[in-house]
């Protein structure tokens, strides 16, 4: 089997393309004043599910929330959760989110020696295992070797850190790469992209392959149906193109 390489050629959309590419909101960007009631609305206007930036102030500068806050959306909304761990030493966190009630764990490429065990050790705990690439980090053959335990690749489209950052172009190249390499290896793993998502690339993002859009500030600033109503639009577009 040929995986693609960075040389190769990988434009063109992934086999999902006629599929659900889901919009699954941050809830960094949301009001933590009334955290439930804002992933409410997002859920009531068509958001397929939510996602949880968590940041410990040393894997990025930024220190956000943990599992118990996470388990209070889950139990509050009953929504689909996937928890992001932008942290040091995410294995000692997996329990914890498993507990929360998150349908997946999605850590970081850069953040761990031993990716391969981790990622057997959130599915052995019965979540989704999902790896995060940074924007500056090469791909080159990495994920052939921990392709059949990946759930979810996300392509982070900005450094991670903070919300409300623009959107770093050649992502798109990226996102083409992964999905070629899914492709050649037969996977079925999501593609999710996270960072400056917003109605004006949703659609560059879906004809690159990426299957679940990630936005915060895109979504919660302002009216949130209306935002969701937006991205949907340019989702539609894209599928039906």
């Amino acid at each position: 089997m040929h995986l693609p390489t960075w040389g190769d050629e990988v434009s063109g959309a992934n086999e999902k393309i006629g599929g659900i590419v889901e919009i699954r909101p941050s809830l960094l960007a949301a009001d933590f004043s009334r955290l439930a009631d804002h992933a409410r609305e997002a859920l009531a206007a068509g958001a397929h599910a939510l996602h949880a930036d968590i940041m410990d102030g040393q894997f990025v500068p930024p220190i956000t929330y943990g599992a118990n806050v996470v388990k209070s959306v889950v139990d509050a909304t009953g929504a689909v959760v996937d928890a992001h761990l932008m942290i040091v030493d995410p294995e000692k966190q997996v329990k914890a989110f498993a507990d929360a009630g998150v349908r997946g764990v999605t850590v970081h490429i850069e953040a761990t020696p031993h990716l391969h065990r981790l990622l057997g050790m959130i599915r052995d705990a019965g979540l989704e295992a999902g790896v995060a690439i940074n924007p500056a980090t090469p791909l080159g053959d990495s994920l052939q070797y921990i392709m059949p335990l990946l759930d979810r690749v996300l392509v982070m489209s900005v450094n991670p850190g903070w919300g409300g950052q623009s959107f770093i172009e050649n992502s798109l190249e990226k996102i083409r790469f992964v999905a070629a390499q899914l492709k050649a290896a037969g996977s079925t793993a999501s593609i999710q992209v996270d960072g400056g998502v917003i109605p004006a690339n949703a659609g560059d993002l879906v004809r690159a392959g990426a299957t679940e859009l990630v936005a915060g500030s895109a979504v919660f600033k302002g009216d949130v149906a209306a935002n969701i109503s937006a991205l949907r639009d340019a989702v539609s577009a894209a599928l039906s193109a």
